[in-house]
């Protein structure tokens, strides 16, 4: 039987988190979902063809390291994701360690999870979905800035965090609380792009096949 469907797993997810936190704070994070799709897609995004940028990056363990040497030449998927905090976040990437991490290492391509964390986080993260691929911190979010997929949850949005017990910042190594869009680039063995996929509604992710077939027409 085939692994559910990303947006299958997000709809029943949201039935159980919608009865759970109820239709109060349900309806603030809808407001904020509708304003983002209605703002659009952002507009500086790298398109194919265009070369993805290098960055320094921070592994859990709080090394640094260049985006460069942890491709090493390989042709790549590079996921960015919001947070741990970030229960879509976390179905997407256990999704993708189950489902697709196993059909990019068959092809040879590396797959890489950033987000604007502390590396403590990304741990956490690790842990949520007992990931084996590469999941490093952008302080500061400088990459995913120079990307143009940088956005903020709203202020209704970090009023009901609060409410659920949390905030964005105290896990962003920057304590600030920006937070990439939820984006998936396809890099070739030469660092550039060949599919990109941004999704402004932090609930929609790109699904399992829409990726590998990014990544067949590589060859």
């Amino acid at each position: 039987m085939p692994e559910p469907l990303l947006a299958d797993q997000v709809a029943s997810f949201n039935e159980g988190f919608t009865a759970q936190i109820g239709p109060t704070l349900s309806a603030v994070f809808d407001q904020e979902q509708a304003a983002l799709r209605a703002d659009g897609l952002p507009s500086a995004v790298p398109g194919v063809g265009q070369r993805f940028p290098d960055a320094t990056l921070l592994t859990p363990a709080g090394t640094e390291v260049t985006l460069s040497d942890e491709l090493r030449g390989r042709p790549a998927v590079i996921v960015f994701y919001r947070g741990a905090w970030c229960p879509y976040c976390n179905l997407t990437l256990r999704t993708y360690q189950r489902d697709l991490l196993p059909e990019l290492t068959a092809r040879g391509v590396q797959l890489v999870a950033v987000s604007p964390q502390t590396p403590e986080a990304s741990e956490q993260a690790i842990a949520n979905g007992d990931l084996a691929f590469p999941v490093r911190s952008d302080p500061g979010n400088a990459l995913a800035s120079e990307l143009g997929i940088l956005t903020a949850p709203s202020p209704e949005a970090r009023e009901a965090h609060t409410e659920l017990g949390f905030d964005v910042a105290d896990s962003n190594a920057d304590h600030t609380a920006g937070i990439p869009f939820p984006s998936v680039f396809v890099l070739d063995a030469a660092g550039v792009v060949r599919f990109v996929d941004v999704h402004v509604d932090y609930t929609e992710r790109t699904e399992v096949q829409t990726v590998l077939t990014a990544v067949d027409a590589l060859a």
